[in-house]
Protein backbone atom coordinates (compact mmCIF):
# COMPACT_ATOMS: atom_id res chain seq x y z
CA UNK A 1 0.00 0.00 0.00
CA UNK A 2 1.37 3.42 -0.92
CA UNK A 3 1.68 6.29 1.56
CA UNK A 4 -1.02 8.17 -0.30
CA UNK A 5 -3.43 5.24 -0.10
CA UNK A 6 -2.60 4.56 3.53
CA UNK A 7 -3.20 8.12 4.73
CA UNK A 8 -6.30 8.50 2.55
CA UNK A 9 -7.73 5.26 3.98
CA UNK A 10 -7.18 6.49 7.53
CA UNK A 11 -8.84 9.86 6.87
CA UNK A 12 -11.75 8.25 5.01
CA UNK A 13 -12.36 5.84 7.91
CA UNK A 14 -12.39 8.75 10.36
CA UNK A 15 -14.89 10.62 8.17
CA UNK A 16 -17.15 7.55 8.13
CA UNK A 17 -17.07 7.44 11.92
CA UNK A 18 -18.20 11.08 11.98
CA UNK A 19 -21.03 10.35 9.56
CA UNK A 20 -22.17 7.44 11.72
CA UNK A 21 -22.29 9.53 14.91
CA UNK A 22 -25.69 10.73 15.96
CA UNK A 23 -25.72 13.50 18.54
CA UNK A 24 -28.87 15.46 19.15
CA UNK A 25 -27.23 18.82 19.81
CA UNK A 26 -24.10 18.73 17.68
CA UNK A 27 -25.35 21.62 15.49
CA UNK A 28 -23.82 20.00 12.42
CA UNK A 29 -20.37 19.54 13.96
CA UNK A 30 -20.08 15.88 12.89
CA UNK A 31 -21.21 16.69 9.36
CA UNK A 32 -18.72 19.57 9.08
CA UNK A 33 -15.97 17.37 10.41
CA UNK A 34 -16.81 14.54 8.00
CA UNK A 35 -16.79 16.95 5.05
CA UNK A 36 -13.46 18.45 6.12
CA UNK A 37 -11.96 14.98 6.47
CA UNK A 38 -13.33 13.88 3.09
CA UNK A 39 -11.85 17.05 1.58
CA UNK A 40 -8.51 16.15 3.15
CA UNK A 41 -8.87 12.60 1.79
CA UNK A 42 -9.39 13.90 -1.74
CA UNK A 43 -6.39 16.20 -1.34
CA UNK A 44 -4.18 13.34 -0.15
CA UNK A 45 -5.34 11.14 -3.04
CA UNK A 46 -4.16 13.81 -5.46
CA UNK A 47 -0.63 13.82 -4.04
CA UNK A 48 2.16 11.75 -5.54
CA UNK A 49 3.81 9.32 -3.13
CA UNK A 50 7.00 11.40 -3.23
CA UNK A 51 5.22 14.63 -2.28
CA UNK A 52 7.38 16.60 0.19
CA UNK A 53 4.66 16.52 2.83
CA UNK A 54 4.28 12.74 2.60
CA UNK A 55 8.06 12.43 2.68
CA UNK A 56 8.13 14.54 5.84
CA UNK A 57 5.38 12.42 7.40
CA UNK A 58 7.37 9.29 6.54
CA UNK A 59 10.52 10.79 8.08
CA UNK A 60 8.49 11.64 11.18
CA UNK A 61 7.59 7.95 11.51
CA UNK A 62 3.96 8.16 10.43
CA UNK A 63 4.26 5.13 8.16
CA UNK A 64 6.37 2.94 10.40
CA UNK A 65 10.12 2.77 10.91
CA UNK A 66 10.90 2.13 7.24
CA UNK A 67 8.61 4.88 5.94
CA UNK A 68 6.27 2.43 4.21
CA UNK A 69 3.17 0.70 5.44
CA UNK A 70 -0.06 1.54 7.18
CA UNK A 71 -0.51 5.07 8.52
CA UNK A 72 0.01 5.00 12.28
CA UNK A 73 -2.10 7.67 13.91
CA UNK A 74 -1.67 7.14 17.61
CA UNK A 75 -3.67 8.81 20.35
CA UNK A 76 -2.62 12.43 19.72
CA UNK A 77 -3.32 12.28 15.98
CA UNK A 78 -6.65 10.54 16.58
CA UNK A 79 -7.61 13.36 18.94
CA UNK A 80 -6.61 16.03 16.40
CA UNK A 81 -8.60 14.34 13.62
CA UNK A 82 -11.57 13.64 15.88
CA UNK A 83 -11.98 17.36 16.59
CA UNK A 84 -11.06 18.66 13.11
CA UNK A 85 -14.03 20.61 11.75
CA UNK A 86 -12.68 23.06 9.24
CA UNK A 87 -9.58 24.31 7.57
CA UNK A 88 -7.65 23.57 4.44
CA UNK A 89 -6.50 19.98 3.92
CA UNK A 90 -2.88 21.13 3.97
CA UNK A 91 -3.42 22.62 7.42
CA UNK A 92 -4.59 19.27 8.77
CA UNK A 93 -1.62 17.45 7.23
CA UNK A 94 0.79 20.04 8.62
CA UNK A 95 -0.78 19.69 12.07
CA UNK A 96 -0.44 15.89 11.86
CA UNK A 97 3.22 16.23 10.88
CA UNK A 98 3.87 18.71 13.70
CA UNK A 99 2.28 16.37 16.24
CA UNK A 100 4.34 13.41 15.05
CA UNK A 101 7.53 15.45 15.21
CA UNK A 102 6.63 16.70 18.67
CA UNK A 103 5.96 13.16 19.90
CA UNK A 104 9.32 11.94 18.63
CA UNK A 105 11.35 14.61 20.42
Amino acid sequence: MSRTESLADYLRAQARKKLDRVEIRDRGRNARSALALLDATAHVESLPDDDPLLEALAEAGCFGPLGVGEFQAGEEIDRLVRFWESGEPGELLAAIRALFQGLRV
